[in-house]
């Protein structure tokens, strides 16, 4: 699983890198460089729904690895379209590219289907953490890959695109032969049993009550009929929460990062430099999984999620005020802006995985990725109109705005899952263990 999530990163950095480079060049067109992002995330909308039925029927291993396998059929066609110059084959290759990274961001559930609650964030951090490596060595390899692209006489921005070929193909080899056994299915086997030992129980204690006069269990502390537990598995309320904060974070992050490369080359900054913002930019999207993971299992994931809208504000003002010949200060920026996606991404990953059981969590979590991918392409398109007509530090600054949002839902949706207790509640006291009513002074 960690392999396999090397390699998809260096393949989910191509189109990030040079997808909007790419557009232009072809295109002629700064207002239409924000066309490749939402094309590609537009494919992962369609990739998520994809992948994720071929995991809710038959698991992980099946349903991410021909993800992988269809992103690296997409790559190629971008490779393709470049070569003969056609705009239709390389809008119709970038959506199917876009599977690719949808299953590479899919992975993550991964990562907490066998994980205990506790240690949820933690173990969804662990496969992200894994993107690190070639998501960050995939921009650095621009140059190197242009050259290889020029060397097969083929327009150098199709590089990355090479690469992603090469390690998207690899990734569904190694998770087809090694993702053994399957974490989905293994975690449904584990719910099932549990259920069944809840159920054994929950008869013998109940035969064990028919023999008694009263059955106390069948009342509350009150005497007042005891709650009905819910009909449904699924927590309705963190489930919409923690979507809505991927969503806001993937519409945000896709934004601004799609336009950063286009600013800095229409400000004299070469590809390489470029490159290197855009690889800690995405070195900040997945390097911080662990302490994000960490905090998320410490704290909870809505303070983390509150911690994301509050980082890419902060982003979103640094690049709006950041001088457009000043790299380092972009830098600084894109960094900022990682960091936020990644709080929001473990934060949201965390809720909609508790909120869902394994018997309906790959489906479930393939619909949320849709909205997610949906957003990227919303923001993605956008992206290039904004920056078109206002500028670059409108679009920045925009963005952050935008992000804040995140803050009232977050506090809503806290206090709507912890009420304030009444003060009439009964309490145990006393070391023999009678009920007693509490006294509100």
């Amino acid at each position: 699983m960690i392999l396999s999530q090397i390699l998809s990163g260096a393949g989910l950095a191509a189109g990030i890198t040079v997808g909007a480079l790419l557009a232009e060049e072809m295109l002629g067109s700064t207002s239409l460089a924000g066309l490749p992002a939402a094309l590609f995330t537009g494919g992962a909308a369609l990739g998520a729904v994809g992948v994720g039925r071929v995991c809710q029927r038959w698991g992980r291993r099946p349903g991410l690895a021909s993800g992988y396998a269809v992103g690296a059929l997409g790559s190629l066609g971008v490779v393709g379209a470049a070569a003969a110059d056609s705009a239709p084959l390389l809008f119709v290759s970038l959506v199917v590219y876009g599977a690719g990274t949808s299953t590479n961001l899919l992975a993550r559930y991964a990562g907490a289907d066998l994980a205990r609650p506790e240690r949820r964030g933690r173990a969804i951090s662990t496969v992200l953490l894994a993107t690190t490596l070639g998501a960050v060595a995939g921009p650095n390899l621009v140059t190197w890959s242009g050259s290889v692209a020029h060397a097969w006489d083929l327009p150098r921005l199709t590089g990355p695109f090479l690469l992603a070929v090469a390690a998207f193909t690899s990734a569904a080899v190694v998770l087809g032969c090694f993702l053994r056994p399957d974490p989905l299915l293994l975690a449904r086997s584990r719910a099932a049993e549990t259920e069944r030992t809840k159920q054994t129980e929950g008869k013998e204690s109940k035969d064990a009550e028919e023999d008694r006069d009263e059955a106390p269990s069948s009342h509350g502390l009150d005497g007042a009929p005891a709650p009905a537990p819910s009909l449904s598995p699924t927590d309705v309320r963190a489930l919409v929460t923690g979507t809505t904060v991927m969503v806001l974070t993937q519409l945000v992050m896709i934004s601004v990062m799609t336009m950063t490369p286009v600013h800095m080359t229409a400000h004299g900054h070469g590809t390489q430099l470029t490159g290197l913002v855009i690889a800690l930019h995405v070195g900040a999207m997945f390097l911080p999984s662990p302490l994000s993971g960490r905090l998320v299992d410490r704290l909870g994931p809505r303070p983390v999620a509150a911690a994301a809208g509050a980082t890419l504000f902060a982003a979103g003002c640094t690049a709006a005020l950041a001088p457009p010949h000043s790299a380092a200060a972009l830098a600084v920026a894109l960094v900022l802006l990682g960091f936020g996606w990644n709080l929001g991404l473990l934060s949201g990953t965390a809720m909609v995985t508790a909120a869902t059981p394994p018997s309906t969590r790959a489906g479930t979590q393939g619909l949320v990725d849709v909205g997610i991918a949906v957003a990227g392409a919303s923001g993605g398109l956008a992206s290039g109109v904004v920056t078109a007509s206002g500028g670059f530090p409108v679009l920045a600054f925009g963005g952050g705005v935008l992000a804040l949002a995140v803050l009232p839902l977050v506090l809503v949706t806290a206090r709507a899952t912890h009420p304030q207790r009444p003060a009439g509640r009964h309490a145990t006291c006393g070391t023999g263990g009678r009920v007693r009513p509490h006294r509100s002074s």
